[in-house]
């Protein structure tokens, strides 16, 4: 991933919770399990096509016990640094109608070189620390990298309305290279939904219209 380019995306139940943990007093909440699985007509990350329109082939598995969770991510798809697994694990809270969410997400790329200066992703190598805002259907998020690409930020503004969601990002690059997109989706269920990205503001070598259809499917309900 060179850095400009890419950051980000989703992390083991190895980590997944170092869980055990969560269960300290007879009162923790039961630990709740839940997998997915989807397929994309290509990688699209923050505005950016990983995956030069290859389909990209995903799943995820995630442990809950209250607002705590954990849980691993992993695609296909990136023609540039190959397959990716990402550990995550955070903590969510909601107060009187707002929702507060904090999480470490670290990024790995076991077939490929990966998007830190050397190339390479050992574990913990390329780490970021989100911050999740919501309220109603408005939504704020800031990405922190604190591993791997230091000084590299990212910034998204949300809203969903119905069976439509506009989410617009901005990169917060050291080099001062700071692009900004938007996203259209249409979700058409639970299932299915189509995206268009553009970048508006400060555009890269990547800035023709994208637009991706996806499909994701529950496991084990």
């Amino acid at each position: 991933m060179k850095l400009t380019r890419k950051v980000l995306s989703n992390s083991v139940a190895a980590v997944v919770l170092a869980t055990a943990g969560l269960a300290v007093s007879s009162n923790a909440a039961a630990v709740e399990v839940s997998a997915s699985a989807a397929v994309a007509s290509t990688y699209l990350w923050r505005g950016y096509d990983l995956g030069s329109g290859t389909p990209a082939v995903s799943g995820d598995i995630n442990a809950s016990a209250g607002g705590a969770y954990a849980g691993v991510w992993g695609s296909s798809g990136d023609t540039a640094a190959g397959s990716e697994y990402d550990l995550y694990a955070g903590y969510g809270v909601e107060l009187g109608g707002f929702s507060i969410d904090l999480s470490v997400w670290n990024y790995n790329y076991p077939t490929g070189a990966g998007y830190t200066p050397d190339g390479e992703t050992d574990f913990g190598d390329l780490t970021d620390v989100v911050l999740s805002l919501g309220y109603g259907p408005f939504s704020f998020a800031y990405y922190d990298n604190v591993a791997g690409a230091a000084g590299y930020e990212y910034y998204t503004l949300g809203a969903e309305f119905g069976k439509f969601a506009v989410l617009l990002g901005k990169h917060d690059n050291v080099s001062g290279d700071d692009p900004v997109h938007l996203n259209l989706t249409y979700s058409y269920n639970d299932n299915l939904a189509f995206t268009i990205s553009q970048f508006i503001a400060d555009e890269t070598d990547d800035d023709d219209l994208k637009f991706v259809a996806s499909y994701s499917i529950p496991i084990g309900e």
